[in-house]
């Protein structure tokens, strides 16, 4: 998770990105849980949904809050990606195409491309930002999705469950690294105040 150590400037509420991602993640996992449809076409569904709300936001956030400036970027894209998948899951989950094939198929190209992304961007920023942790934990993650989507022969309520457990695992890690950076912030400001006092002491 993210470290206080890591001394990279952060712009203020950084971490309402990645706490807006984990959050957002969780909810579709419970709509999966609690759901007797796990058919292909609620998995399309969902992920559509899901996408198309968490591309957006993500999209809109890294572009105010992430600092360093190929990381916005890419996040920014990370966000558009994310957001196009999930209307074009949206728009098979219509068609009598929506079969598990459909499903698995675009959870991971979606999955395969925003997670190397991911991946990428935290290598580069490993050790410079607080947030690189997270974003490599997330990005092997997604990418790890997308290898078993690709790999192992999934029926439908296997696929949709794998992916529903996907978002649970990436929405806590998500939420968890977005307070640890915003209390990290917090216990840099109570340092420099602290010793702003005692130099004026």
């Amino acid at each position: 998770m993210a470290d206080a150590r890591d001394d990279a400037p952060e712009r203020a509420g950084a971490w309402l990105l990645p706490v807006t991602r984990g959050a957002l993640a969780i909810l579709p996992s419970v709509v999966i849980t609690f759901s007797q449809d796990h058919s292909a076409v609620l998995g399309l569904t969902v992920f559509g949904w899901w996408a198309l709300v968490a591309g957006v936001a993500v999209g809109a956030l890294s572009a105010r809050l992430v600092a360093d400036r190929a990381a916005r970027w890419t996040f920014v894209a990370n966000g558009v990606i994310t957001a196009a998948a999930g209307l074009v899951a949206l728009q098979l989950a219509g068609t009598p195409s929506a079969g598990v094939g459909v499903f698995t198929f675009t959870v991971a190209v979606w999955a395969a491309v925003t997670g190397i992304l991911e991946l990428f961007v935290g290598i580069r920023a490993r050790g410079r930002i607080a947030a690189a942790r997270d974003w490599l934990a997330v990005g092997g993650l997604t990418a790890v999705l997308a290898l078993a989507f690709v790999l192992l022969p999934l029926d439908p309520v296997t696929a949709v469950g794998l992916f529903g457990a996907y978002l649970v695992v990436a929405g806590v890690l998500l939420v968890i690294g977005g307070l640890s950076l915003k209390w990290a912030a917090a216990e840099r400001t109570g340092s420099g105040d602290a010793a702003s006092g005692s130099e004026r002491s």
